[in-house]
C-alpha cells in the first residue's frame, strides 16, 4: 500500500523541453551544441523520443517605450516606461512606478482604439490612475462661506455621512457624500468611490448657552444651569409626555 502511494506521489522532472517537429508535440531534447548570440541561445537540440533533430533560437524580448498617462487626483504626467515587447496589459492590471502603486483604467491601440487587453508591442498610450493613495475632494461650510481643497487618504478609507471628522486641525460634521450615482446623506462609502464629500460646521455649544437673564433663570429651572434638585420640565417636553384621560367619549350614532 505504501509502495503504491509513493508510486502515485511520484512526479518525474523533465528537463529540455522543446516542441519537436515530428512528434507534434512537446518533447524532452538532448542538447547536442550551444552557442551564445548576445544575451540569447541558439541550440541544436535531438528529440529524446524520435531522434529528431532540431534547432532552437532563445532570445531576450525586446525593449520598447511606451507612454503612460500617471493620474493622480487632478494632477496628470506623462512618463516614458521601458517594457518587454512581448508584456501583456490588462483593464485592472496593478503596477509600481516611483514607489507609488498605480491601476491601468485606459489602454489605446496604434489607431487610437480604445482595448480591454493588448500586447506591448501594439499598445500606443496607457492611462493608470493612482491606487495606493486616492485625492478625495472637499467642500467645506462655515455659515455662509464655502472652500473647496482635498485630501489624500489611503485607499478604501471608509466614510461615513453624519458623522465627525477632524480636518485641517478642526472638528467637521459630514453632511452628504457624493458619488457618481448621488448625494448620500446616510451609510458608509470608500475613498475610491467618492467624488466629494460636504462638510458642515459642527453648532458650537455656545450658541444654545442663554444670554439673557430671563434665558439663564428659565435654564436653570429646567436643570441645563448647575444642579435644581427638582427641575421644572419644560412645556413642549411635558405635552408630549401626558396622554389626557378626560377625552370625552365620542357619541354613538343612533340607530
Amino acid at each position: 500500500m505504501t509502495d503504491e502511494v509513493a508510486e502515485d506521489d511520484y512526479e518525474e522532472v523533465v528537463e529540455n523541453v522543446a516542441l519537436c517537429s515530428e512528434c507534434d508535440d512537446y518533447m524532452e531534447h538532448e542538447i547536442l551544441k550551444e552557442r551564445k548570440v548576445g544575451t540569447g541561445r541558439d541550440l541544436l537540440l535531438k528529440c529524446i523520443s524520435c531522434s529528431a533533430i532540431n534547432n532552437l533560437q532563445i532570445r531576450e524580448p525586446k525593449s520598447i517605450s511606451i507612454p503612460f498617462i500617471l493620474t493622480d487626483g487632478p494632477h496628470s504626467a506623462r512618463v516614458e516606461l521601458a517594457i518587454d515587447e512581448d508584456e501583456v496589459f490588462n483593464i485592472g492590471d496593478v503596477f509600481e512606478e516611483d514607489e507609488m502603486l498605480w491601476t491601468i483604467n485606459q489602454i489605446l491601440d496604434k489607431d487610437k482604439r480604445k482595448k480591454k487587453t493588448i500586447l506591448a508591442i501594439d499598445a500606443s498610450s496607457i492611462s493608470a490612475l493612482r491606487t495606493d493613495m486616492v485625492r478625495v475632494k472637499i467642500t467645506a461650510t462655515r455659515g455662509e462661506q464655502s472652500d473647496s481643497s482635498s485630501m489624500l487618504v489611503e485607499y478604501g478609507t471608509k466614510f461615513t455621512a453624519d458623522t465627525k471628522i477632524d480636518y485641517q486641525g478642526e472638528v467637521w460634521r459630514i453632511r452628504a457624500i457624493h458619488t457618481g450615482a448621488g448625494r448620500t446623506l446616510k451609510g458608509t462609502v470608500e475613498s475610491q468611490d467618492i467624488k466629494r464629500i460636504y462638510l458642515h460646521e459642527p453648532p458650537n455649544p455656545e450658541h444654545f448657552e442663554p444670554k439673557t437673564p430671563r434665558e439663564r433663570r428659565q435654564a436653570w429651572k429646567e436643570g441645563r444651569l448647575g444642579y435644581n434638585p427638582n427641575p421644572e420640565i419644560p412645556k413642549e417636553i411635558t405635552k408630549k409626555r401626558v396622554t389626557p384621560s378626560n377625552k370625552r367619549k365620542k357619541k354613538r350614532p343612533r340607530k
